[in-house]
Order: C-alpha cells, then structure tokens, then sequence
C-alpha cells in the first residue's frame, strides 16, 4: 500500500509488502529527569497545566514545520505524539526528559514506534528533525542491558558523525548505564581492540574500522540484533557500498535493518531491498526536503577570482554569529584558509586529511564558540549538529545536487532560523538553476540588510 499527501512540510508514509531476500548524569540532573516523568503523568491524568517556562526554555519541541497536527494523514496505525505513550522504560524516558526533549517530532511519532516493534524501517526526514534521536531511543529500548555484549551496531559515513550519535546515545541512555563505543579510524587500533574485548551494548563507527574489528574477530557479531545505517544515501551510493555489504555477511540472518538519511535516491532504495525485508518507509516528498526556517540567497559574484573579496566584505557578518563556508575540495579549503589568514581574518578549517586530533580539536572549539567561522568540505555536511550555526556559504555550489540540503542544514538544527548564500559564477548559474528545479524552490539574490536576518 502506498499514500502521498500534499501537507505544508511533508511527510509521507508507505508501507510495502512482498519479502525482500536477505544475503545473511549528575544527581540533580537525575532527580530532573525522574520528576519530569512523573509530573508529565499526572498532567496527563488530571488534565492541569503547571507554569514551567524556565524548564520549557531548555526543551526541544520539534523543529518548525514540522509540527504534530497536520503532517501526515497516514494509514500506518502508529502516530504517537508523546514519549510517555511509546511505552518505553522508564530509565530511557528519564534520559529522554534529561537530554531536553519534551515532545517527539514528526519523524520521531511515526518511526520510533515500528522500530521498536522490530519492524524493518526506511526513514527519511530534513536535517534537524531528529533522526539521530529516533534510532537512539529504539536502540536503547530493545537492548539488554545484563548482556555485555554488542547488541546494536551503527555505522556513518564520517568520524565527527559517528562521535557525535556515541554521545546522543549515551546521554538518552545515562539512567539505563548503557555502553557506546565509538569505533572510528584515525584512533589507536589497540585501543579500539581492548574496549571492545571489554565488551560494550553499542558500537557506533565508520565503515572501515567496523570491517576491521570484525576481521579481527575482535567485535563479536553474534549477538547483534539491529544493524543501523545513518545517512545511507552517502553511505550506500558511494564509496562505502562494499564493506557495508562485507559488514551485514557477519551479522545474524534475523538482524533487524534501519536506514535514516536525508534524502533517499532511488537507487538507494533498490539497494536497500537486499537485505532488509518488508520495510515500513516513512518518507518526505522530494520537492518537500527544503528546510523550512532557511532563508536561501545567492551572491552574483560573476567569476571565481571575486570570490575571495566577496568573502572579505562577508566577514563582519560571519563573525556576529557561527559561520560555516564550503569549497568541493581539501585543496580549495586550505588555500582560502591561507588566504584569509593573510588578510588577517579570523578562520579555522578542517577536512579529511587532517589528523583526528586535529580535527577533534577544531570541532570542539567551534562547538564552544571559541571558533566562529569554519571553513570545510562536505565532511562537515553530514549531521553534524552545531546548535549556534545561523550562516551557511557556499563558496563553491555542491557537485552533487543531494549534498545541497546537507550544508544548508547547519544552518537551523531543530527549527532555528538560519541563512544560507551561495557564491555563483556565470557558469554556476545553471548549476543553480538545477538546484532549484530539484528541491521546487526559489533562491534569491542576497539583499543588503543580510545583517538583521541572522
């Protein structure tokens, strides 16, 4: 059965039949988050409101446009608008209120639900509409927590990702005193191997390593029962395919399978239906994946020498706020970093050739703040969930039209306002035009009071 619906920040829901072939916290923070579970319990069965705006500050409601009522008009029985409703532990519920989230966002109603029912599930929503969360919260309900086993594997196409769902997952798991390892490359071999000898319920990490620790027989696999692809459209389309391939042989012929990304192209799908096996598909309407709240301008910057300078009378907007900028290489990023550094402007950059230690340490000082305008590649593009970011440039326009909407989504993770410029060269205009035609959007040219919308 399939349905479309045509709603404002569409979602849409299919669910396929026809088997698929399968190839094989601090103590005040705690009694925070028990207290939140069960004040949320008798407003629930008294029907009372309670003034608690100092504690709603801190709380995600969902990101904007994607509210509860109106998304979806779906014939999957499961829509669940609260967290209390899922019946989920009461550990994993004190670790969802403690993290910030009050209610589930569209993806999160819908998804979480045949997860944790076991079911086979393709997931797709924008950036920012926590998808990380949605996988995390089904994990950390199924797991068993006695067993010092790997129960739960996750891959991601890069290193930061894979770091930062290890953090989500052992914040949302904190009173359940699960166990995520992150098992990445650019980290000691060695290390890997003795944490994962200990044994952990999670492991989260890139293609590679993964492969790696398996071939070792050092990750035991034997035990696994879900298996989680994020983003799978950068992981399965690209250079990842095989070893994810080599990664599923090794797990349990009844692994459960979920695929999250932002956008799902159909050869993805195709691919998917190799192992994974009656999938229910929650997905969002290609000319819907736009992010609701990004203003999209563009800088009519005529040739790629005019860049640079554009740039410069850019800067005293980028440095009021967190500002990332993306070239299509590691090259173009460390020249303009040199660049702007001659001209005395304040930059950090970070891509795929630098050191892990290098890269950990400009990650964590953008994510401070101490550092506010990050050059990079589209390493960063993917998921990474920098909250303060309200400015995306595109100093090159992406060579893949797919990746458009990953950079833009640093701009506004969970529903805050941002603003994305693209830099276009005469021969960009086409490029450009592709774009909007792709997503059924309009980008505008930028306008001189930029300043008063960041």
């Amino acid at each position: 059965m399939v349905a479309w619906f045509d709603n404002s920040s569409e979602i849409s829901f299919v669910a396929t039949n026809g088997g698929h072939c399968r190839e094989g916290a601090t103590e005040p923070r705690r009694r925070y988050a028990t207290n939140r579970v069960h004040r949320r319990r008798r407003l629930a069965r008294t029907h009372t409101t309670m003034d608690d705006n100092r504690q709603e500050q801190q709380s995600h409601d969902g990101p904007a446009g994607m509210a509860p009522d109106g998304v979806i008009e779906s014939n999957w029985s499961e829509a669940v608008e609260n967290f209390d409703d899922m019946g989920l532990r009461e550990e994993l519920l004190r670790g969802i209120y403690a993290y910030g989230f009050e209610k589930p966002s569209a993806i999160q109603q819908r998804a979480i639900t045949p997860c944790i029912a076991g079911r086979d599930v393709i997931a797709q929503a924008q950036s920012g509409t926590g998808k990380t969360a949605t996988f995390s919260i089904a994990i950390l309900q199924l797991i068993d927590t006695s067993l010092n086993e790997c129960q739960a594997l996750i891959l991601a196409p890069t290193r930061e990702l894979a770091s930062q769902i290890q953090k989500v997952v052992i914040s949302l798991g904190d009173f359940l005193k699960a166990q995520c390892h992150a098992c990445i490359g650019g980290t000691n071999v060695r290390d890997d191997m003795r944490r994962l000898e200990q044994g952990c319920h999670i492991v989260v990490g890139t293609p590679g390593r993964v492969h790696d620790m398996i071939s070792r027989n050092v990750l035991r696999t034997s035990n696994i029962k879900l298996f989680v692809l994020d983003e799978a459209d950068e992981m399965l389309s690209r250079g990842f395919k095989d070893q994810i391939q080599d990664v599923f042989r090794k797990l349990p012929s009844d692994v459960q399978v979920i695929l999250l990304s932002a956008t799902m192209p159909a050869d993805v799908l195709e691919v998917s239906q190799h192992f994974m096996r009656d999938p229910v598909k929650i997905l969002v309407k290609k000319e819907e994946l736009t992010l609701e709240g990004i203003k999209q301008f563009y800088v009519d910057v005529k040739f790629e020498d005019w860049k640079l300078g554009t740039l410069c009378d850019l800067y005293d907007t980028l440095s009021i706020t967190q500002a990332v900028i993306f070239c299509n290489t590691r090259r173009k990023v460390d020249q303009l970093t040199e660049e702007m550094t001659e001209k005395t402007f304040t930059v950090s950059a970070m891509h795929g050739d630098m050191e892990q230690r290098d890269r950990d340490l400009i990650m964590k000082q953008f994510r401070t703040g101490s550092s506010r305008v990050l050059i990079t590649t589209d390493l960063l593009a993917r998921g990474i969930d920098v909250q303060q970011v309200s400015l995306v440039i595109n100093y090159d326009l992406p060579t893949l039209r797919e990746n458009y909407i990953h950079r833009i989504g640093r701009g506004g993770r969970f529903g805050r306002k941002g603003v994305a410029i693209n830099f276009v060269t005469e021969q960009d205009k086409r490029v450009l035009a592709d774009i909007e035609k792709h997503y059924n959007t309009s980008i505008e040219e930028m306008p001189a009071n930029l300043a008063d919308m960041i």
